[in-house]
């Protein structure tokens, strides 16, 4: 069993990408027809596949594949999946709509940020342009009264929607509340370069302004206390940048920051140990992520 009933009509489907455990999910909302959210990337689509399977989910009745964001472990399979859902369409971001329809530039890109990850989480392979619908905000009707409304939530990429369940009351950030660690509670932030944090605190106030009861993260699973979570991650990408910040003109280098972020980030310093030898997180959380706030901070004090 790797899926798992998490609140009214919604199932998380654990995708073991990989073979690591508690490091991506996809949701599927049972309503007037099945509704999912994230495809994931593409090695992880059989094991999506089995998923849906387990929850009875007739291939052909799905509707709809809200995609946060394009990058391969959200998006990156949904060129595969939809293979195997012949009437569903896929709803993106439009500045996220042409790496979608044609990713060969998406491929390199990603190879050159995340490194041996790319091979992890797999090509992408495109998707007809006739299935994808570009959107900024809107709804998307669920069934039972029950609504999905899309909100625009950019920062940790120029392309990332954040999506509100009116079932629960539940929101899907993607990556713009972070990375929730599962086996401590916490969040880490996802700010790979380049990354915006005037966007991204923006965005979090407008996550905070729907009142969430609960925060479905990607990378993973359900978090409860949504409010207080959003104010605190605010709080955490404020201190990394006043970090980076002080890096910049003292000329550290990318340990050097990492390294003092550890000491004075409470949550850091508590799951660093897990983060060091995780295959995963040691590369993007302690390295590209950090590197997104050293970029952003070099280019703040350059302008």
């Amino acid at each position: 069993m790797h899926t798992e009933k998490i609140g009214k009509n919604l199932f998380m489907v654990e995708l073991e990408t990989g073979g690591f455990k508690n490091l991506i999910c996809s949701y599927v909302i049972k309503g007037k027809k099945p509704f999912l959210v994230e495809s994931g990337p593409t090695n992880s689509i059989p094991n999506l596949l089995s998923g849906l399977k387990e929850l009875n989910v007739e291939l052909e009745d799905v509707e709809y594949v809200a995609v946060t964001h394009v990058h391969l472990d959200h998006g990156g399979g949904a060129g595969t999946l939809l293979k195997f859902l012949p009437n569903a369409k896929v709803i993106v971001h439009p500045r996220g709509m042409p790496h979608l329809i044609d990713p060969e530039r998406l491929w390199p890109s990603s190879q050159a940020v995340l490194g041996f990850i790319s091979e992890i989480f797999g090509k992408p392979e495109p998707v007809p342009k006739e299935r994808v619908i570009p959107v900024t905000e809107g709804s998307f009707d669920l069934g039972d009264g029950a609504k999905l409304t899309v909100t625009e939530t950019v920062g940790h990429a120029s392309h990332n929607l954040s999506f509100h369940e009116s079932f629960n009351g539940g929101v899907f950030p993607g990556d713009a509340a972070g990375t929730y660690l599962p086996e401590f509670h916490v969040v880490v932030p996802t700010t790979p370069p380049p990354f915006y944090l005037d966007a991204a605190l923006a965005s979090l106030d407008k996550l905070i302004s729907l009142k969430p009861t609960v925060l479905y993260f990607s990378h993973f699973g359900k978090a409860t206390n949504a409010v207080e979570r959003l104010k605190d991650y605010k709080l955490q990408l404020q201190l990394w940048a006043d970090i980076a910040e002080e890096g910049v003109r003292e000329n550290w280098s990318l340990e050097q920051v990492r390294d003092r972020i550890i000491a004075q980030d409470k949550v850091m310093h508590k799951v660093a140990d897990f983060i060091k030898s995780h295959r995963i997180y040691s590369k993007t959380v302690l390295e590209n992520c950090v590197r997104g706030f050293i970029e952003y901070a070099k280019q703040k004090q350059g302008s």
